[in-house]
């Protein structure tokens, strides 16, 4: 599970030019506008990832006019997203962890801890059940994960993960993760928490004959489990920043049997079952080799999907895959562009 509140430590403090009042801290990968004096150089304090929501005490009141929002799916609280501040980007929330009652004086908070169940942090997710969802039936069959993908950002030392593999890097699409699948007790076709019976994505699948396709699939193969996870893009779905005129969905997952697959499989299975892929970009070996920093894999995500939207980011990972235990999980991750993030998120 995302930690969207943990205890981390501050690596660097650095002036912002012609600020007097605020100054910028690195964590992880990410850096933040902080008040000036609040943070020391390595201490520790309490980080909130971009896209966390913040729920409504005390400690969060300063970003009422900034943050605040109300829905009927979330309820009342403050959404994270990035910003930026006399020309620096800021991405999170850091607080000294004596800001919160319930942290302060405790001695087992090492870094890393997660207390994002603790101080009530939930996941800002409203996009997908109110514009592609349908009628909930279940909560995600035990095949079919959540695709979160771990920001560079949140762990850096995934570049080094990289060191002596073949690697590939996919456009990251923007859209809403939708995934269908075939298990023991029949047909799937979910969201990104939930599964449904109905909705808009379930229409483009009725309508492409996707449960056919994959029950005569898994028959002639011999596959017990077969799951498909991809993006599912379309005019009203996140403001349709590819720039569609009619849906389409990109896979960018295929596990068979409970394993995911690797490039060249999951492309031949892709064939097989017309579906279309997440465009590939690059194919090459060793990573840090190419893109040593955080930043050096910024300035690779930038860039605009075909139509002129600004594209989202890449992900990157190995050619086959390998397990990794700095996330326990496959290796993978996702860089998001912070110049689309600048534009888009609100």
């Amino acid at each position: 599970m995302r930690k969207l509140a943990s205890i981390q430590r501050v690596w660097k403090i650095e002036p912002i030019e012609g600020a007097d009042r605020i100054e910028l801290a690195h964590v992880l990968g990410w850096q933040c506008v902080v008040n000036k004096g609040q943070i020391q150089p390595m201490d520790t304090a309490v980080y909130f990832e971009i896209d966390s929501f913040l729920p409504i005490r005390p400690e969060f009141e300063f970003m009422r006019s900034s943050s605040y929002k109300k829905t009927d799916i979330m309820g009342e609280g403050f959404k994270l997203r990035t910003m930026r501040f006399r020309g620096q980007i800021s991405q999170g929330l850091l607080l000294p962890i004596d800001t919160f009652p319930e942290l302060k004086g405790r001695d087992d908070l090492d870094v890393g801890a997660d207390v994002t169940e603790l101080l009530g942090v939930r996941k800002w997710e409203i996009e997908e059940r109110a514009t592609t969802g349908g009628t909930v039936i279940g909560t995600l069959p035990y095949d079919i994960p959540h695709t979160d993908e771990t920001r560079v950002q949140e762990n850096p030392d995934l570049i080094q993960a990289f060191a002596g593999l073949e690697y590939y890097i996919s456009t990251k699409m923007d859209g809403s993760s939708h995934s269908i699948g075939i298990d023991e007790d029949g047909f799937h076709v979910t969201g990104h928490n939930f599964e449904y019976k109905d909705g808009s994505f379930y229409s483009l699948v009725e309508e492409r004959d996707y449960r056919e396709k994959l029950e005569e699939y898994v028959k002639k193969e011999g596959i017990r489990l077969l799951t498909i996870q991809g993006e599912f893009c379309a005019p009203g779905i996140q403001r349709n920043r590819l720039r569609l005129t009619k849906p389409e969905w990109y896979v960018f997952t295929v596990r068979v049997d409970g394993n995911r697959v690797g490039l060249d499989r999951m492309a031949q299975i892709c064939r097989d079952l017309g579906l279309n892929m997440v465009p590939i970009e690059e194919r090459g070996f060793d990573l840090p080799g190419h893109y040593p920093t955080v930043e050096s894999l910024l300035e690779r995500a930038d860039g605009d999907y075909p139509r002129g939207g600004k594209k989202e980011g890449i992900v990157i990972r190995p050619t086959e895959p390998v397990f990794c235990p700095l996330i326990s999980a496959s290796l993978s991750m996702k860089v998001v562009s912070n110049k689309y993030l600048l534009k888009n998120d609100g």
